[in-house]
């Protein structure tokens, strides 16, 4: 009996219990738009204020909980927003509760006046560097990203 009782409770689970389609959710943190870099290596939150015109990118592990230290000074991000081009040169953000400096961080942020009327824009990185691996073309679109589908 002792054998068999968990045998039954395992085919019980495995009869009620939904089946798992392998895909899992991140929740971003800063409650902004994850955008998946790599097959499942890291991730970018993207969080924008809409009052002060900002635009700031965390950079984030395989499941958005650990933040992703880069020795960039800033990324670089082509926008494309109502028809118009635009570029933004996000810059590193230094953080005293973190320890995190200028070329040692996982914040980078720019300001734009565009981003306080316009919340909806296709971006793309032409690369990232994390952790010595080079990311091309990472692109996405904001708030929604549509390349990304909750995994």
């Amino acid at each position: 009996m002792k054998i068999l009782f968990p045998f039954l409770l395992a085919l019980l689970a495995a009869a009620v219990l939904p089946a798992q389609e392998g895909h899992h959710v991140h929740a971003a943190p800063h409650g902004g738009t994850l955008v998946e870099v790599g097959r499942h290596q890291f991730n970018l939150e993207l969080v924008r204020d809409a009052e002060a015109g900002t635009l700031t990118v965390y950079v984030l592990g395989a499941h958005a909980e650990d933040f992703v230290r880069l020795p960039a000074k800033a990324l670089e991000l082509t926008v494309e927003v109502k028809g118009r081009t635009e570029r933004l040169a996000l810059g590193a953000v230094a953080n005293e509760l973190s320890g995190e400096t200028v070329g040692d961080t996982s914040q980078f942020t720019a300001q734009a006046d565009w981003l306080k009327r316009d919340g909806e824009f296709k971006g793309r990185f032409a690369a990232l560097e994390i952790r010595g691996v080079v990311f091309r073309d990472v692109a996405f679109t904001f708030p929604v990203n549509a390349d990304h589908d909750g995994d």
